[in-house]
Formats: C-alpha cells, sequence, structure tokens
C-alpha cells in the first residue's frame, strides 16, 4: 500500500481484478477506454487508453479534450488485446 492508496483510503490489494478506471483514487471497473495521444510527442497513429468507469468518462473525456489529447471513446470490449491500459498519465 503506498501512501497515496492510504490517502484515497483504497488498497490494492482489495482491488477487484480486471479493468480499472483510470481517474485517481477510483477503483470501480471500467467500462469506457479513452483513446488519446499528445502530437507534440507521440506518432500521429499512437492510441494511449485510459479507462473509465460510466461516473467517471465524462470528466476524463473533457479533461483530454480540453489539452487536445482526446482520439475518441469506445465501448471497453473485455476480449480485446487493445483493453489494457497504458499506466502512464
Amino acid at each position: 500500500m503506498s501512501i497515496f492508496d492510504f490517502a484515497a483510503g483504497t488498497d490494492p490489494a482489495l482491488a477487484e481484478p480486471g479493468a480499472v478506471c483510470s481517474r485517481k483514487a477510483c477503483r470501480s471497473g471500467a467500462s469506457w477506454q479513452l483513446l488519446w495521444n499528445n502530437p507534440k510527442i507521440h506518432a500521429p497513429e499512437r492510441r494511449k487508453i485510459w479507462l473509465a468507469c460510466g461516473e467517471h468518462r465524462d470528466w476524463l473525456e473533457d479533461y483530454l479534450q480540453t489539452r487536445g489529447l482526446w482520439k475518441e471513446t469506445l465501448p471497453l470490449d473485455a476480449g480485446s488485446p487493445d483493453s489494457a491500459p497504458e499506466q502512464d498519465s
């Protein structure tokens, strides 16, 4: 458990396995994938993925759109190999 998990009141050991929302301190299951890239550092065809629960989808999408990074939002397909999130912010 890190100090950030402690501050958020979460314990990663208690988190359910599977896709988890990328919103800070949210441990809800994800049902959406937000595809984005930073044109200053990524090739145009590269897509990074943040996962979102229904509650945080709009917030994360707005965050990316405001910064000009958002490309598209798709339903999370648990069987898709592309559904694994990249762990950086």
